[in-house]
């Protein structure tokens, strides 16, 4: 039959990824082999086939078919390298992976290639983008080069709040992680900055260091409740939790593999346990405000975020 042998492939496949719970790859290639009644070389052979496809899948998605409310972006570290990691969130709520690049470091022209192939395959950006990221200076500049005014950035707050307490004592940090958390949670945007600026002038008390460091991209850290949205949405897109969790669902099917030995390796394993794991992502928290994000995206491009209550 035609399709058998690629049936074949994609069981030895599922097999496979869902095996490594042992110790390495190759002791998962033998152990599995015994069941289809393989060699080890001939089931390797067949993982490389349906991991190519499926590698080829999601290089070629045709993403002018989501409506994306943004993307949360993030590196997933693989070897001596680093795969950024685009997930986009639809305007229903829905996970889509939209693809992945290879780097050494998050800087800006790789980036900016990156989001430029995104677009190219159709990544719609003109009714205006959240972008959810940490404080990689390389990434930021990539978003305004490739998407410009269209896209929003909020900067993650676990980063900015780790940032900070790194400078300080450890005596001092447990202080400041609940003050700084509890200055964020505020509702409305003048209320947390207000709460912020306090927690500004005691840093700068005790550690100028850690003060320049909030001071450090602080606007960004505050669009949700700029866009009027942080109750509604800020579960969700206040940190890069989601693509963190993704992240680790995808350490959890390939963290077993021992050597990795090319390039051309990580990224068919990024993309089949990428592609294994979409269909299981719940929708995000507040979903059902992201029309209203959309809105509110569409006024700040018109205008200045900055602007926007």
């Amino acid at each position: 039959m035609p399709g058998q042998p690629r049936r074949a492939d994609e069981a030895a496949l599922r097999k496979i990824l869902k095996g490594l719970s042992c110790r390495d790859y190759e002791a998962c290639v033998d152990r599995v082999a015994e069941t289809f009644g393989l060699t080890a070389s001939s089931l390797s052979r067949r993982f490389k086939r349906a991991s190519a496809r499926k590698l080829a899948e999601l290089q070629e998605r045709d993403l002018s078919a989501y409506d994306l409310a943004g993307p949360f972006l993030d590196g997933k570290t693989f070897g001596d390298d680093v795969m950024l990691i685009a997930l986009g969130i639809t305007l229903s709520g829905e996970k889509v992976v939209l693809g992945f690049v290879q780097t050494a470091t998050e800087n800006a022209s790789v980036c900016a290639a990156f989001l430029r192939g995104l677009v190219e395959r159709g990544l719609k950006h003109e009714e205006g983008l959240l972008v959810v990221m940490d404080g990689a200076k390389g990434l930021r500049k990539a978003v305004a080069q490739v998407l410009g005014k269209q896209a929003a950035v909020q900067r993650c707050h676990w980063h900015k709040r780790e940032n900070v307490l790194g400078y300080l004592a450890t005596g001092l940090q447990p202080v400041f992680k609940r003050k700084i958390q509890a200055a964020y949670e505020k509702p409305t945007c003048a209320a947390a900055k207000a709460a912020l600026a306090r927690v500004r002038a005691e840093l700068a008390e005790v550690n100028a260091s850690a003060a320049a460091s909030l001071d450090e991209g602080l606007e960004e850290t505050l669009t949700l409740h700029r866009l009027g949205l942080f109750k509604e949405l800020g579960r969700s897109f206040k940190t890069t939790n989601c693509i963190e969790n993704l992240n680790a669902l995808i350490g959890q099917r390939t963290a077993k593999v021992d050597c990795w030995r090319n390039a051309d390796q990580k990224h068919r394993w990024l993309a089949t346990a990428l592609l294994d794991i979409e269909p299981r992502l719940r929708k995000v928290c507040g979903y059902r405000a992201l029309p209203r994000l959309r809105a509110a995206l569409q006024a700040a491009s018109n205008g200045s975020l900055q602007n926007v209550a």
